[in-house]
């Protein structure tokens, strides 16, 4: 297998802000593009290859360094690489929060403590948690929570994305008659609301 800068260089991304993605190592497995960065499953490895748009290099940075401090705790990805842009991180067999839902997979009182406390670990450190929505919460096949793409961890500013997400589980998810299935395009139009600030929890 090559490297990971060979890998991380067999990525081509278009630079005219729509990062299309031109090319990429037959090793690599595209399982995600988010706000910053195409994720590919490395080929017969649990490992992750997370490689930052362009105009992202800060970000590769920062998140690489908030990743080695939180490398103690147990609910974030081991970092084994990082480089210009990119980062190898585990690959997280699981669901996030946001599949749970659409897929009717119980979300539990206790996976939500033990977000709360995988949360207070990182401010231990110094940290603070931000950006904390569906997509970025993981329910392992062993039922244990990974929490990824923590970029905006030192933030200076307060985020209650979390305290409104935990608001919400125990005002309606945690009630007997509310559903535990939810289509994503109703998870969808819930996060636009809530992001315009319409929607006060």
């Amino acid at each position: 297998m090559q490297n990971y800068n060979d890998l991380a260089a067999s990525v081509k991304i278009s630079d005219d802000k729509k990062y299309s993605l031109l090319d990429a190592d037959p090793s690599l497995t595209l399982i995600g593009k988010g706000r910053s960065a195409y994720v590919f499953r490395i080929h017969s490895t649990n490992k992750a290859l997370k490689v930052f748009f362009p105009d992202q290099i800060q970000t590769a940075k920062v998140e690489a360094e908030i990743y080695r401090t939180v490398q103690s705790i147990d609910y974030y990805p081991t970092l084994y690489a990082a480089g210009l842009n990119f980062l190898v991180i585990d690959h997280i067999e699981g669901n996030t929060l946001f599949e749970c839902l659409t897929l009717g997979i119980p979300i539990t009182e206790e996976n939500i403590e033990e977000i709360d406390h995988a949360l207070q670990l990182a401010r231990k450190e110094g940290l603070n948690p931000s950006d904390i929505h569906l997509r970025n919460i993981f329910i392992t096949s062993e039922k244990k929570v990974k929490i990824i793409d923590v970029a905006r961890f030192k933030q200076v500013k307060s985020c209650n994305q979390w305290h409104d997400l935990k608001s919400a589980f125990h005002l309606f998810y945690s009630k007997s008659f509310f559903p535990k299935r939810i289509p994503g395009f109703i998870l969808n139009s819930i996060a636009a609301i809530y992001k315009k600030r319409f929607l006060p929890i």
